[in-house]
């Protein structure tokens, strides 16, 4: 075993006990159980680090669905792009080809409203979300694929929040939180929309506006997300009867990143004292998951 990979979606900083965990469903797995925890064994190649899909995988499909995004929405972009002449004529070739509002002819996008954020990633990756009541008893709000259906491997959603990392002050937005993250290497995301944590990662994004760029997407704390992946806190851990049909996956957002692409990235570090690459976390698809079904993860994984 090279490491014990583990996530933890609670506030205990990592040592809370967790229930109602199943194996990840199509994956070759073993399962303990014991004092109400079941942990998942996840067999992985050396050479893949861990990882179901690769980090270019991820950055791909990121940069697919942010560039559908921005051109959808490019007449609200303008002011901000004329500070990048060569950026903005690149979009603005790939809005004149046909990637604009509901695919209409050359020449005529500015006649058409912007598609919804759900019809965007609809027609970009096959498939959208909603944000509905869970089909489990008692667990509140879940996410489902409403439309199309996503394939094994697809990055299926994103973990929004402000990202900690060891010893940075998380006490007081941890109290009576169910939405924090623990990472592989300690690294902690506050993914609620509520409270002290909503009024952290707002003053966060704004110290970190670059110009008229934003560095971070603040919209997931609303009702109508811009990204419509930042849903990822709102995905149920799965249970005896619900197995596990996404894990969760790490990834670093490289410094060449589009600026331009960055005011969909759904995550903010705390602070600057220490330079790093912006941690993230995706949500990839065990399985082919169809529409209508609800997306559940698995909180405990040990990979092997």
């Amino acid at each position: 075993m090279r490491r014990a990979a583990w996530w933890c979606c609670a506030a205990c900083g990592g040592a809370g006990t967790l229930t109602s965990t199943a194996s990840c469903h199509g994956w070759p797995s073993t399962s303990a159980a014991s004092a109400g925890e079941v942990r998942t064994l996840r067999y992985v190649p050396e050479s893949s680090q861990d990882k179901i899909i690769s980090d270019e995988d991820v950055f791909e499909t990121l940069l697919k669905v942010f560039t559908a995004l921005l051109v959808n929405d490019f007449s609200r972009q303008v002011p901000a792009l004329a500070l990048l002449p060569g950026v903005q004529r690149r979009y603005a070739r790939l809005r004149a080809a046909g990637l604009g509002p509901a695919g209409s002819p050359p020449g005529r996008h500015s006649q058409r409203e912007p598609l919804s954020p759900e019809e965007v990633l609809f027609r970009t990756l096959g498939f959208s979300l909603a944000r509905e009541r869970s089909s489990l008893l008692s667990a509140g709000t879940g996410v489902f694929v409403s439309r199309g259906s996503a394939p094994q491997g697809a990055v299926v959603a994103m973990y929004p929040g402000t990202v900690y990392r060891k010893h940075e002050p998380i006490f007081f937005q941890s109290l009576g939180n169910p939405f924090i993250f623990r990472c592989i290497d300690g690294i902690l995301i506050d993914g609620n929309d509520k409270g002290l944590s909503r009024s952290v990662y707002r003053s966060c994004s704004w110290r970190d506006q670059l110009g008229p760029f934003q560095m971070s997407d603040v919209s997931w704390l609303t009702a109508a997300p811009q990204n419509p992946l930042a849903v990822g806190q709102y995905v149920n851990n799965c249970s005896y009867e619900k197995a596990a049909n996404v894990c969760y996956q790490e990834f670093d957002v490289p410094r060449h990143f589009p600026v331009e692409l960055k005011q969909y990235l759904p995550n903010i570090v705390y602070s600057h004292e220490i330079e790093s690459h912006l941690r993230c976390v995706v949500l990839v698809a065990l399985r082919d998951i169809k529409q209508g079904e609800e997306l559940f993860s698995n909180y405990y994984t040990i990979v092997n």
